[in-house]
C-alpha cells in the first residue's frame, strides 16, 4: 500500500537502523549486508574519503538518501554530496531527515544476492533520471566495478573495469585502486 512522504520521512526517521527507502510509494527496507558487501562498503568510504578535502565534499556509507521524487527515496551504499549541501542542511533543517535531492558526483551500489536485481532495474535508472553523475556497481564476487557516466547530453555511457585503478570524473585527483580494494 502506497504511503505519503511525510509518513516515509516519519518511518524513516522513527527507525533509522531500518534503512528505509521508498519506491513508488511503497516503503522498501534494504536487507542486513553480507561481511564482503560491507567490507566494500566501508573501504571505499575510506578510500574517498582519505582523498578527498572535506569542505568540499562528504562521502555517506549507506547513510542518508537521494530524493527522486516525492514518491522515490533510496539509501545508496555510499555517495558522495558536495560538503555545502551538507552544511545547508544542517543549518536550515538539523533534525531533518537528511536528504539530497540535487545530483550528485558519485553515487555507488554494491551488489549482493539479495539486492542486486533490486539495485540493477529500479535504483540505478532512478539515479540516472536524477542525472547523477556517476553512478557505480560493484560486483564483489565477478571482481568488477560498472560505471555509468552522464553524458553532456543526458545519456550514460558505461564502462566496465575488471581491475586496475578508476578515476571519477567529477572527483578531481580521486583513483580507486580495484585491487587494494577487492584483496
Amino acid at each position: 500500500m502506497p504511503v505519503s512522504e511525510k509518513t516515509y520521512k516519519m518511518v524513516a526517521l522513527e527507525d533509522p537502523e531500518g534503512h528505509w527507502e521508498l519506491h513508488c510509494g511503497v516503503l522498501q527496507q534494504k536487507p542486513g549486508v553480507s561481511f564482503e558487501h560491507g567490507h566494500l562498503i566501508a573501504e571505499l568510504f575510506f578510500s574517498l574519503r582519505q582523498q578527498l578535502d572535506p569542505r568540499e565534499f562528504a562521502v555517506r556509507p549507506n547513510h542518508g538518501r537521494v530524493r527522486r521524487s516525492s514518491e522515490s527515496y533510496y539509501v545508496p551504499d555510499v555517495f558522495v554530496v558536495p560538503a555545502e549541501l551538507v552544511r545547508q542542511g544542517r543549518s536550515q533543517r538539523p533534525n531533518a531527515l537528511e536528504v539530497y535531492e540535487a545530483p550528485l558526483p558519485l553515487v555507488v551500489e554494491v551488489w549482493s544476492p539479495s539486492t542486486g536485481a533490486y539495485d540493477v532495474d529500479t535504483k540505478l535508472p532512478e539515479y540516472q533520471r536524477r542525472g547523477d553523475q556517476e553512478i557505480w556497481r560493484i560486483h564483489p564476487y565477478e571482481r568488477t566495478l560498472t560505471a555509468w557516466r552522464r553524458q553532456p547530453d543526458g545519456s550514460y555511457s558505461e564502462t566496465l573495469y575488471v581491475g586496475g585503478t578508476v578515476q571519477p570524473v567529477a572527483l578531481p585527483n580521486v583513483t580507486v585502486d580495484l585491487d587494494a580494494l577487492f584483496g
